[in-house]
């Protein structure tokens, strides 16, 4: 009799475990379909976040269950003294979660937690030059993605961002797409994609837009994508992402086989929200 209680029990975890992944879904599925957000919760998102209010209500109910999602899933940490308050964290998230409107849960699956500075901060940093020696400074920074999970935001950044839609600036999104980047368990820009035609393509495409954008840095010539982009291929990708959603005309017109790149990748087209 407990041979067949420990065989009944083995059984039922292995195959808990292997569907477990299923099994949140559909927890998360009976919990946030159909939710929506509260009345102050919207009139705070129709007040700082423009994108928002330009969606169509399609787009704003998926938008709003995957922001419900992140609040349940995602911490929130103030640090130099800032206390994080409900409408720091629904600006926060719904920002991020509009990276992932067309994507399924677990949005983010890598993120644990998000700290939030009142302002730009120090951060150490350490290189190494040309010689093997080390050297360490402080830099200041408007934000950090880790790969272990952890976001660092600057909130006066975050606000920035959403203030001026359409300057190609939008921190929340940068440091966000770094993080759909590092799905891969890489920091490479390129993040996971559907198809083995579509990696294909990505390097073809997304490539010649990146040597492209050098070239025009080095000879002076316009560029919608932000010079910072020409770093290397990570921060390419998350100015490229900024671009894509606040300067969607634009970077259509400048380069169409790289919008519909990101067409591809981001599931949805941000020309419809300005």
């Amino acid at each position: 009799m407990i041979n067949i209680f420990l065989t009944f029990v083995l059984i039922t975890f292995v195959v808990t475990y292997w569907q477990w992944n299923k099994i949140k879904i559909h927890f998360w599925q009976k919990k946030y379909v159909g939710r929506t957000l509260t009345n102050s919760q919207t009139k705070l998102l129709l007040k700082v976040m423009p994108i928002y209010r330009n969606m169509t209500n399609q787009d704003r109910g998926k938008l709003e269950q995957h922001i419900l999602w992140f609040l349940d899933n995602i911490s929130f940490l103030g640090r130099d003294g800032l206390k994080v308050n409900a409408g720091m964290r629904l600006v926060v998230a719904a920002n991020a979660s509009l990276l992932v409107l067309n994507k399924p849960w677990p949005i983010y699956q890598n993120v644990k937690q998000v700290l939030l500075y009142p302002s730009a901060y120090y951060a150490k940093e350490n290189k190494k030059d040309g010689a093997g020696l080390v050297s360490f400074h402080e830099t200041v920074r408007q934000g950090e993605s880790w790969p272990g999970g952890t976001l660092v935001l600057s909130w006066h950044d975050v606000l920035e961002g959403n203030r001026l839609p359409e300057d190609g600036h939008n921190l929340v999104f940068h440091e966000f797409a770094h993080q759909l980047d590092q799905q891969t368990g890489f920091t490479s820009g390129t993040p996971q994609l559907k198809t083995e035609s579509l990696y294909k393509q990505w390097a073809q495409v997304f490539n010649r837009a990146f040597n492209q954008l050098k070239t025009n840095l080095a000879y002076g010539m316009p560029n919608v994508i932000h010079r910072y982009g020409a770093t290397n291929e990570a921060e390419f990708f998350a100015v490229l992402t900024e671009t894509f959603i606040e300067k969607p005309a634009q970077l259509q017109n400048q380069d169409p086989e790289l919008y519909q790149l990101m067409l591809a990748y981001y599931e949805f087209d941000p020309r419809q929200w300005i």
